[in-house]
């Protein structure tokens, strides 16, 4: 019999009201385990327990955090093979895809260890005689952290990391499908040396435990990453709130990728391959809008379906597979639609978008890539989430810069290009939070800004040292000595 894995809250596992089954997607007769599932009374003590914890963790060393946090760095890296292989069995990414993952998620702990003692503050003259005046950055206090499925240990590690390195205390809500790496993760946590409440892990539905640390007053802030739809109501409900909550937002990605007719074939492939599909196309950076001028068009449909048709599709475990399966029947469902959506809307389904059958029953599916799609179809407009990309023909660099920006979303773009001009123009002009020139859209380091624009992101930016910005507030003191 499996046991049941419990929640954390206040430096105790608890037990839960319910359980949550999570299923191998490469293998859907493979239970990776069964969750303890938090109710609202449950996240309400996780929030009482972050709350009492805060005082003490606020007025914390450097030295205190830093060695909390570089310990939690230390076992992520030393563990990051079997780490890798949990992430990869539950969430459905490829078995290097998971360890890459899991790898990063301990570099962005030593990132934050090494802030902890970085976090300085400002002195200088008033504008009045005799003053001084200092600008110091203090924790917000208690931080509700809503994440999802699709990274489930990198994206909970670039908020739980910052949060703690200024002195926040964390009540975390992973995503439902994903408890394997959000439960691991929270023992690595608990061994680090962290006081009882500063950090407590509670799974469980948006709608209960979501909604409660959206509601409760004792919570200072919410960092969500999900989907536009969620994150709208999220800023709502905060702008709302009593205490109006902070609150910080990543959300949904209609990503192009230019191509223009003087790129690489070669590197431009491989570019729009790996961005759209790798990773089952779940990433909010994939290039789901491949844009190419008119000159290397059919050259390039012709190469991307080469391509394509040499990509292994299979259980995420086994080696050499390029793509795993769908996390799960719900999101195969949608891509499925998107589809069909496509071909009523009169774009061409240049190759795959069938589902596939192997060895063990799991949610595999074709890559799909479609041709003769323009920027007004759904296909084009709306985010996917699956391994479903389209190709918009564009007349020359200036119009595909136009296609590029019509979009609600603002969160990655590309280009592939020999030209430093355009390369350099893109760059400057393209509306997007993060900009990658002959690289993927999907992809990015740890120890810089993350974020988008428009209707992508809200709020201070993510990960690096701008990850300040929402972790702290900004205070101001003026001083007459006498």
């Amino acid at each position: 019999m499996t046991a049941i894995l419990k929640n954390y809250i206040g430096g105790e596992w608890v037990d839960g009201s319910g359980v949550t089954r999570n299923i191998n997607p490469s293998n859907t007769n493979d239970l990776v385990g069964e969750y303890a599932k938090a109710d609202k009374a449950q996240t309400e003590k996780a929030i009482a327990a972050a709350k009492a914890a805060f005082p003490a963790w606020a007025q914390s060393t450097p030295q205190v955090r830093y060695d909390a946090l570089n310990k939690i760095s230390l076992e992520i890296l030393a563990r990051k093979e079997e780490l890798g292989r949990l992430l990869a069995r539950e969430e459905g990414k490829t078995l290097p895809e998971g360890i890459g993952e899991v790898a990063r998620a301990g570099q962005i702990f030593a990132f934050f260890a090494g802030e902890a003692l970085r976090l300085i503050g400002e002195k200088g003259a008033s504008v009045r005689p005799g003053l001084e005046v200092e600008i110091t950055r203090e924790p917000m206090g208690v931080v509700g952290m809503i994440t999802p499925w699709n990274f489930p240990i990198a994206i909970p590690a670039w908020k739980i990391a910052p949060a703690l390195c200024y002195g926040n205390t964390v009540v975390f809500k992973p995503a439902e499908l994903v408890p394997g790496s959000a439960h691991a993760l929270t023992e690595i946590i608990t061994r680090s040396g962290l006081p009882a409440g500063v950090f407590n892990l509670v799974v469980g539905s948006g709608s209960v435990v979501g909604q409660t640390l959206l509601d409760h007053p004792d919570v200072a802030a919410i960092s969500f990453t999900g989907s536009v739809q969620t994150g709208r109501k999220i800023a709502q409900a905060c702008v709302m709130s009593s205490n109006m909550k902070k609150f910080q937002l990543e959300m949904g990605g209609k990503n192009p990728l230019v191509v223009l007719d003087d790129a690489d074939l070669k590197t431009a492939v491989e570019v729009a391959v790996n961005g759209a599909y790798f990773s089952t196309g779940q990433r909010c950076t994939a290039s789901s809008r491949l844009i190419v001028t008119e000159g290397i068009h059919d050259r390039f449909v012709a190469a991307m379906a080469e391509r394509l048709n040499g990509l292994s599709v299979d259980d995420a475990l086994k080696t050499g597979v390029h793509i795993g399966p769908v996390v799960d029947q719900n999101q195969l469902d949608q891509d499925l639609r998107y589809i069909k959506i496509g071909q009523d809307e009169g774009a061409k389904l240049a190759f795959g978008g069938e589902l596939l059958k192997r060895e063990n029953p799991g949610h595999y599916l074709q890559p799909a890539l479609f041709t003769e799609a323009n920027n007004n179809m759904r296909i084009a407009r709306e985010e996917i989430f699956g391994p479903v990309a389209a190709v918009i023909r564009a007349k020359n660099y200036e119009e595909a810069l136009a296609i590029s920006n019509d979009t609600e979303f603002g969160l990655a773009s590309g280009i592939c290009t020999t030209s430093l001009k355009y390369a350099s123009h893109y760059k400057r002009n393209s509306e997007s939070g993060m900009v990658m020139v002959n690289l993927p859209t999907a992809g990015v380091d740890y120890h810089v800004p993350f974020g988008g624009r428009k209707g992508s992101s809200y709020g201070a930016r993510e990960q690096g040292s701008y990850a300040r910005e929402f972790y702290t507030a900004v205070k101001t003191a003026y001083t007459y000595p006498g």
